[in-house]
């Protein structure tokens, strides 16, 4: 069934997100969509792509590597770390620029996600503790190795590598960056004390597991300004065979350290409906928003008008309709995704989803 927002709806006010005026708040949630060319350069699909969905009050990208050693958990990632690849990343930016919207880079380290036969580099993460799963590698599938954990002196080099990235970012004309502190990835197996049984500062306490999320999100603020640094993470999230038994501690330790820095926001992806949802909140001053995948519009709009969040990361509904605002506003059918596309190379289920305009032309014989 279609849904309607009424154009006075509180999820199409504009809202102000850091230095980024966002026109409504129902954002594009940052989606792997695996397109990339080999050396980690953006395709030349990328620009066509995100400019389609610049109604999006934010387009948040897709996971962007910090460095070569960052990437490698899925073929085809896109990295920020060369010349060639803000080059590409500049055209992105104008591309969406040109048609009236805003944009984010996301920046990762893929950390023990990561799979020698897919990033040509060694595994790494806080401790040796690997995640079970398998990597889809160029010649199958294979279990993930066991990560090396990290030195404390290689630490400093991988906050470096963000805030590299993210100069790179705002220099290529993006709006400002979010850092991926969620889904299993490096940044998140920091955090969680499961992952993490590091005896250094950067491991045991819950200040010494945020550590490291904190440094980057510090690193970053000052290079680019805290005004285009946005930070997601996922507390309690168990994707990518990720385990928190303390779901709460490390990210209130987090927040009570970078609150100060007043980042244009935090992306969550966690039941709005939580215990540990309502905690973090009440921890945080700055613009929230909620990765919203399965919560519906009508929920979505009961959040905005509560004050809950400022704005919604839609992820699969904005990729499957770049003209999803346009839908809504007009209460039409939604496309649905198709999920045989969501990794494959090429432009079909990337830049080939119809609009209503593409509907409303007529057929040529």
């Amino acid at each position: 069934m279609a849904f309607t927002l009424d154009l006075d709806s509180s999820l199409l006010q504009p809202v102000q997100i850091g230095d980024t005026l966002a026109p409504n708040r129902i954002f594009l949630a940052p989606l792997t969509r695996s397109r990339a060319q080999a050396d980690a350069t953006p395709s030349d699909l990328a620009a066509q792509y995100y400019a389609q969905r610049a109604a999006a009050g934010l387009i948040i990208s897709e996971a962007t590597a910090v460095s070569r050693a960052a990437n490698g958990a899925y073929v085809n990632t896109p990295g920020l770390y060369t010349d060639g690849h803000q080059r590409k990343w500049a055209e992105i930016a104008a591309a969406v620029h040109d048609a009236a919207g805003r944009m984010f880079v996301q920046l990762w380290h893929v950390g023990r996600m990561g799979h020698p036969d897919i990033g040509g580099v060694e595994t790494v993460g806080p401790s040796a503790i690997a995640a079970k799963i398998t990597a889809h590698t160029p010649s199958g599938p294979k279990p993930l190795p066991v990560p090396r954990p990290l030195r404390t002196d290689e630490i400093a080099g991988i906050v470096a590598d963000f805030r590299a990235a993210a100069r790179r970012a705002v220099d290529a004309g993006m709006d400002g960056v979010e850092i991926h502190s969620a889904n299993g990835y490096l940044l998140h197996e920091f955090l969680s004390d499961v992952t993490n049984r590091r005896d250094d500062v950067y491991g045991g306490s819950p200040a010494n597991r945020a550590r490291l999320t904190a440094e980057v999100v510090e690193a970053v603020a000052d290079e680019i300004g805290a005004g285009r640094v946005g930070l997601r993470i996922s507390p309690g999230g168990t994707a990518a065979d990720m385990r928190e038994i303390d779901e709460v501690s490390a990210y209130e330790a987090l927040l009570h350290r970078i609150a100060p820095l007043r980042i244009a926001y935090l992306h969550v992806r966690i039941d709005p409906t939580s215990t540990t949802f309502g905690a973090l909140r009440a921890l945080w001053p700055e613009p929230l928003v909620l990765n919203a995948d399965g919560v519906d519009f009508c929920q979505l709009e009961s959040f905005a008008d509560w004050g809950a969040i400022a704005a919604a990361a839609v992820g699969r509904r904005f990729l499957a309709n770049p003209d999803l605002i346009e839908r809504l506003v007009l209460g039409a059918e939604l496309n649905e995704p198709d999920k045989a596309t969501f990794y494959a190379p090429g432009p079909v289920g990337y830049i080939d989803y119809p609009t209503l305009a593409d509907l409303d032309e007529p057929q040529s014989a």
